[in-house]
């Protein structure tokens, strides 16, 4: 039986103690941002924080082992595909940001950004790097193939037998290139579950089974150390940043005023999400060899703290500048802010333009950003693209296997003609998703919300911001969530998440590897998966 049965009500079970008390000395939350008027007898303003639980599974998830496995073998191949695609202007432009520019105004503010970087008349002075990085998160569901050719599907799960769940495939959700999140939350819920699993909790579940002569006896449980794989995301998250950091300070430090090389993360104002950010930065600070790590507000804060030197060099100042200061010159930009076309006013772009004229390595460039849009996924779809930039029949046929169904909607082509069918017919909508190239989740349009969804939107020109995907048909196994609405028990489906490291120079790979992975697990009646926004959790697979 999955999940084990709790011998208390969910509510009050000993294990949410355990978890909540384990949360809360971990630094398991996300955070919440309040201002207190000034105190009579004084002329200063305080802050003060609170905070509260990221949600969680009470137990792990069952996951097929091997497609855990094969998901860390694939991201190698996913990251210098999407190296490849940076470094060819050409193709992303005709294939991904053209159709885009009369519809998306983000894609026509990052392109503008690139196209003002290429000219010295436009002010942008060209790229200051030609080295490029990548901390990347493919995102995949479990896939029961099958033919929609009836609305009413059969339930399959994920079977605590290993050979009962070979018919189950790995399906690619989104490739993500620009401030991907969870590792740290990831890592650290993984870490809970196994230390429940020590304590010997999960043994203690009230699990009862026949035995042959008829007496009841206490079931094993499936959850045991060895199902639990470990997880090392700081690590892995930090230690990637540090090489590039490496390769950056390999060569000569071209400021004359810097004392020090360190590294910049560039995060949003009233970030509430410091617990997923702030370990990758005590990290670097705790090696053996410490890597400077600073903070950075995106817009204003990164304009008045920064400057570029006489050879184009990142300076930063800890301090705001004045007599006496010295600046720190950066090695890599760490973009955990500008993913959301609202951050993109004047001072923003400003922002991003400073960032891209410096020598300073950036993770992601401007070009590796607009990798993240969906229309990137639909468009290595086409005939003969992935054959165009991976150099074997194997790598090809690997990637492959992980797509679904997507289609662009715009009116002018013979394959947006036929999706926009799709998409407006309710017979056929329920079967997809409607997805525009936003970040976060919340943002989706699902199955019978689509042709209505459509219909209101004054333009149809408009509709070619969106690609349909056809939707994953997910397994169901049972399980216990934990969140701020409470604890319940229900059927649940999950999102592997695997990171990516790539370190790049103009068609040189010079770093490529699997860096981690995440688990969020969500309701199978919840459409989104966002741990943030209150749609998912964080996860361990139980690994069968």
């Amino acid at each position: 039986m999955y999940p084990p049965t709790t011998p208390e009500p969910l509510g009050h079970h000993h294990l949410t103690a355990q978890i909540l008390n384990y949360q809360l000395t971990h630094g398991m939350h996300l955070k919440h941002m309040h201002l207190n008027q000034p105190q009579p007898s004084h002329n200063t303003t305080s802050s003060s924080s609170s905070s509260y639980p990221i949600s969680t599974s009470i137990f792990p998830t069952p996951f097929p082992r091997a497609l855990f496995h094969h998901a860390h073998n694939l991201q190698p191949i996913y990251n210098e595909l999407y190296a490849r695609l940076s470094d060819n202007e050409s193709w992303l432009y005709n294939s991904v940001v053209k159709p885009l520019l009369p519809v998306d105004s983000f894609a026509r503010i990052l392109w503008e950004i690139h196209l003002r970087m290429k000219s010295k008349r436009g002010g942008g002075g060209g790229y200051g790097s030609d080295i490029s990085m990548g901390l990347f998160r493919s995102d995949y569901m479990l896939h029961v193939p099958c033919k929609y050719n009836e609305e009413v599907e059969v339930e399959v799960g994920v079977s605590l037998e290993k050979n009962e769940n070979a018919g189950l495939r790995l399906k690619q959700v989104e490739f993500n290139t620009i401030a991907c999140a969870g590792g740290c939350h990831a890592k650290k819920v993984v870490d809970m579950h196994r230390y429940l699993t020590r304590t010997g909790v999960y043994d203690d579940d009230g699990s009862l089974s026949s035995a042959a002569n008829g007496e009841e006896s206490r079931e094993k449980s499936p959850i045991t150390l060895s199902s639990l794989p470990t997880n090392e995301n700081i690590k892995g998250l930090a230690d990637s940043l540090a090489t590039a950091h490496e390769i950056y300070y390999g060569g000569p430090v071209r400021s004359d005023l810097a004392t020090k090389t360190g590294m910049l993360f560039v995060v949003q104002p009233d970030n509430f999400n410091v617990a997923d950010e702030l370990p990758i930065e005590y990290a670097l600070w705790d090696r053996e060899s410490p890597v400077p790590t600073y903070r950075v507000e995106w817009g204003d804060d990164v304009l008045e703290r920064t400057c570029l030197g006489g050879n184009r060099e990142l300076l930063f100042y800890p301090h705001l500048q004045g007599e006496g200061s010295r600046p720190v010159e950066i090695s890599v930009v760490y973009l955990r802010a500008g993913l959301e076309v609202h951050e993109y006013d004047a001072v923003g772009i400003e922002c991003r333009v400073r960032l891209e004229q410096s020598w300073a390595i950036k993770c992601p460039s401007v070009l590796g950003h607009v990798l993240t849009f969906k229309k990137v996924q639909q468009a290595l779809m086409g005939p003969g693209v992935l054959e165009r930039f991976l150099d074997s029949k194997e790598k090809v046929s690997a990637i492959r296997d992980t797509f679904v169904g997507m289609f662009s909607m715009d009116g002018d082509s013979e394959e947006g003609r036929y999706a926009r069918g799709l998409a407006t017919d309710p017979e056929s909508a329920w079967r997809y998703i409607l997805k525009p190239s936003l970040e976060g989740g919340g943002h989706n349009i699902y199955g019978e919300d689509i042709p209505g969804f459509l219909l209101g939107i004054s333009s149809e020109s408009e509709w070619g911001r969106y690609v349909l995907m056809e939707r994953i048909r997910s397994p169901v196994v049972g399980n216990v969530l934990m969140s701020r609405m409470g604890v319940e028990e229900s059927d649940v489906v999950s999102e592997l998440g695997v990171f990516g490291l790539c370190i790049w120079k103009k068609g040189e790979i010079m770093r490529n590897k699997t860096v981690g992975w995440s688990l969020k697990t969500k309701f199978a009646d919840v459409d989104e998966m966002s741990v943030v926004k209150g749609f998912g959790c964080f996860d361990t697979p139980l690994l069968v």
